[in-house]
């Protein structure tokens, strides 16, 4: 079965942090291929660690936007 999962990533100083934003785990690198990549490892080892959570993921996608605020 294929999961489609969501990414959020953020740069912190010189790391990229990433985010599943379906399930909560996190993961780093030094860039955002590098992030990307040790987060679906990351993703991987905590679904084969927690086969009960598969049931509960969402089966459609998450929508992801942004906006502006201006003088917050």
């Amino acid at each position: 079965m294929y999961y489609k999962f969501t990414t959020i990533i953020n740069k912190e100083g010189k790391w990229y942090n990433a985010k599943c934003a379906e399930l909560g785990v996190v993961s780093q690198g030094k860039t955002i291929e590098e992030a990307q990549k040790n987060l679906i490892e990351a993703t991987e080892l905590y679904l084969e660690n927690e086969p009960s959570v598969k049931k509960h993921i969402p089966k459609t996608s998450s929508i992801i936007t942004t906006f502006e605020l201006a003088n917050a």
